[in-house]
């Protein structure tokens, strides 16, 4: 009898645990294959096997299973990586694969948080033209230029790799994979005398600190709302997720 197979796109550390539990409670009779769309500098590989690189869209990826006889399909994506969400949904229904989204609950807002959400990065650079002008950017490095437009700000972008020159005239760039510590965070806000955050409603427990930190620091936070998960099954925990795909496998 085949080994069934199931398909992983991750790059978050909810999809490396997935693999481990999956692997851990099937005692190994599932064929577990993790996929990384970009960079993987500084990630531990998950168990079970590893798939580095693009699909070439939907109809890549319909190919891709068909041709490797995929079972089940978990998007364990980052939760603003909608193009690559949005394509695994419908490749699964055009291939006719089992799929999930398994969808990190967002960050609750806390009554002292100062939170400005807005709707696109476009939207958070604007923003900051009736903010402070030392401001904490904790964006990805592709989404930077919208920021250089607004004049008379000093920016300190944390990037988990700084490869290429950045869009903006006045920054400091420092390096870093999270968990980041909330000891590590106040540092931050206090040495480069930060007065306004950006970030992206990402949830999870690895870069929660920052809103911490400026929570404490009563600082403003520009928060870009994230996108709405792709319809269909969802579930928000590891656990739940490996009793969806132990149910159908």
């Amino acid at each position: 009898m085949p080994v069934p197979k199931l398909l992983i796109l991750g790059g978050t550390s909810e999809a490396s645990a997935l693999a481990t539990e999956v692997l851990a409670r099937s005692g190994g009779r599932v064929d577990v294959v993790s996929s990384f769309a970009g960079r993987v500098e500084g990630l531990r590989p998950p168990p079970g096997k590893i798939r580095i690189g693009g699909f070439g869209g939907v109809d890549g990826l319909v190919s891709y299973m068909k041709k490797e006889s995929v079972d089940l399909l978990v998007d364990a994506t980052h939760p603003f990586a909608h193009r690559m969400s949005r394509n695994a949904r419908e490749a699964a229904d055009r291939a006719g694969v089992p799929f999930l989204v398994l969808w990190r609950p967002p960050w609750p807002r806390h009554p002292l948080d100062r939170w400005i959400e807005v709707d696109g990065i476009e939207a958070a650079a604007q923003a900051l033209v009736h903010l402070g002008r030392r401001v904490w950017l904790t964006v990805g490095a592709g989404e930077l230029a919208p920021f250089a437009k607004i004049p008379g700000r000093w920016f300190l972008v944390r990037l988990i790799e700084a490869k290429a020159p950045l869009p903006l005239a006045d920054h400091l760039v420092i390096e870093g994979r999270g968990p980041f510590p909330l000891e590590t965070e106040r540092a931050l806000i206090r040495h480069h005398r930060i007065n306004v955050l950006v970030s992206k409603a990402s949830g999870g427990d690895a870069t929660y600190a920052k809103i911490e930190a400026a929570r404490e620091a009563d600082l403003p936070v520009v928060m870009v709302r994230r996108p709405l998960p792709e319809p269909g099954e969802r579930v928000e925990s590891v656990a739940q997720a490996v009793d969806w795909i132990a149910a159908r496998l």
